[in-house]
Protein backbone atom coordinates (compact mmCIF):
# COMPACT_ATOMS: atom_id res chain seq x y z
CA UNK A 1 0.00 0.00 0.00
CA UNK A 2 1.00 3.63 -0.34
CA UNK A 3 2.99 5.13 2.50
CA UNK A 4 4.27 8.65 3.00
CA UNK A 5 6.65 8.89 5.94
CA UNK A 6 7.69 12.33 7.16
CA UNK A 7 10.68 13.14 9.33
CA UNK A 8 12.71 16.14 10.41
CA UNK A 9 10.26 18.01 12.60
CA UNK A 10 11.17 19.34 16.02
CA UNK A 11 11.62 22.37 18.23
CA UNK A 12 13.62 25.32 16.97
CA UNK A 13 14.07 28.94 17.97
CA UNK A 14 12.74 31.76 15.84
CA UNK A 15 15.14 32.51 13.02
CA UNK A 16 16.34 28.93 12.88
CA UNK A 17 16.04 26.27 10.22
CA UNK A 18 14.63 22.79 9.80
CA UNK A 19 14.54 20.37 6.89
CA UNK A 20 11.58 18.06 6.51
CA UNK A 21 11.75 14.89 4.44
CA UNK A 22 9.00 12.66 3.12
CA UNK A 23 9.75 9.24 1.68
CA UNK A 24 7.05 7.75 -0.54
CA UNK A 25 6.53 4.06 -1.23
CA UNK A 26 3.92 2.02 -3.02
CA UNK A 27 3.39 4.54 -5.82
CA UNK A 28 5.05 5.65 -9.04
CA UNK A 29 6.69 8.77 -7.64
CA UNK A 30 7.26 10.44 -11.01
CA UNK A 31 3.48 10.43 -11.59
CA UNK A 32 2.69 12.51 -8.51
CA UNK A 33 2.64 16.16 -7.55
CA UNK A 34 4.15 16.26 -4.07
CA UNK A 35 3.16 18.84 -1.51
CA UNK A 36 3.57 20.00 2.04
CA UNK A 37 0.60 21.22 4.04
CA UNK A 38 0.38 22.39 7.62
CA UNK A 39 -2.27 22.64 10.29
CA UNK A 40 -1.96 24.80 13.37
CA UNK A 41 -4.18 24.27 16.42
CA UNK A 42 -7.66 25.59 15.80
CA UNK A 43 -6.96 26.31 12.14
CA UNK A 44 -7.67 24.58 8.86
CA UNK A 45 -5.03 22.67 6.99
CA UNK A 46 -3.31 24.92 4.44
CA UNK A 47 -0.99 24.45 1.51
CA UNK A 48 2.64 25.36 2.17
CA UNK A 49 4.20 24.36 -1.15
CA UNK A 50 3.97 21.81 -3.91
CA UNK A 51 6.24 20.55 -6.66
CA UNK A 52 5.40 18.85 -9.93
CA UNK A 53 7.20 15.78 -11.26
CA UNK A 54 9.18 18.08 -13.53
CA UNK A 55 10.16 20.42 -10.71
CA UNK A 56 7.71 23.32 -11.05
CA UNK A 57 6.98 24.80 -7.66
CA UNK A 58 4.29 26.85 -5.96
CA UNK A 59 4.40 28.44 -2.50
CA UNK A 60 2.00 30.01 -0.07
CA UNK A 61 2.65 33.75 0.19
CA UNK A 62 3.44 33.37 3.89
CA UNK A 63 6.50 31.19 3.20
CA UNK A 64 7.82 32.62 -0.07
CA UNK A 65 11.51 33.46 0.20
CA UNK A 66 11.91 31.41 3.40
CA UNK A 67 10.92 27.85 2.45
CA UNK A 68 12.18 25.74 -0.44
CA UNK A 69 10.54 22.56 -1.69
CA UNK A 70 12.54 20.04 -3.71
CA UNK A 71 12.30 16.43 -4.77
CA UNK A 72 14.65 13.58 -5.59
CA UNK A 73 12.80 11.29 -7.96
CA UNK A 74 15.51 8.61 -7.69
CA UNK A 75 14.95 8.42 -3.92
CA UNK A 76 11.15 8.87 -3.95
CA UNK A 77 11.67 11.74 -1.54
CA UNK A 78 10.38 15.28 -1.24
CA UNK A 79 12.01 17.87 1.02
CA UNK A 80 10.99 21.12 2.62
CA UNK A 81 13.85 23.37 3.67
CA UNK A 82 12.51 25.90 6.15
CA UNK A 83 14.68 28.92 6.97
CA UNK A 84 14.03 32.08 8.99
CA UNK A 85 11.36 30.24 10.92
CA UNK A 86 8.75 32.25 12.81
CA UNK A 87 6.50 31.27 15.74
CA UNK A 88 3.54 31.41 13.36
CA UNK A 89 5.10 28.54 11.40
CA UNK A 90 4.31 26.26 14.35
CA UNK A 91 2.06 23.47 13.09
CA UNK A 92 1.84 19.83 12.17
CA UNK A 93 3.31 19.47 8.69
CA UNK A 94 1.85 16.87 6.36
CA UNK A 95 3.25 15.36 3.20
CA UNK A 96 0.77 14.96 0.33
CA UNK A 97 0.87 13.11 -2.97
CA UNK A 98 -1.65 13.76 -5.75
CA UNK A 99 -1.50 11.85 -9.02
CA UNK A 100 -1.16 13.96 -12.14
CA UNK A 101 -4.55 12.55 -13.18
CA UNK A 102 -5.97 13.86 -9.87
CA UNK A 103 -7.43 10.42 -9.33
CA UNK A 104 -5.37 9.49 -6.27
CA UNK A 105 -4.59 11.54 -3.16
CA UNK A 106 -2.48 10.34 -0.24
CA UNK A 107 -1.37 11.84 3.07
CA UNK A 108 1.41 11.20 5.53
CA UNK A 109 0.91 11.01 9.28
CA UNK A 110 2.38 14.46 9.95
CA UNK A 111 5.38 15.79 11.81
CA UNK A 112 5.29 18.51 14.48
CA UNK A 113 7.23 21.73 13.97
CA UNK A 114 7.39 24.09 16.92
CA UNK A 115 9.08 27.48 16.68
CA UNK A 116 9.74 29.25 19.97
CA UNK A 117 10.03 33.02 20.25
Amino acid sequence: QVQLVESGGGLVQAGGSLRLSCVASGLTFNNYVMGWYRQAPGKERELVAHISPGGSTNYADSVKGRFTISRDNAKNTVYLQMDSLKPEDTAVYYCNAVSTSSKFNFWGQGTQVTVSS
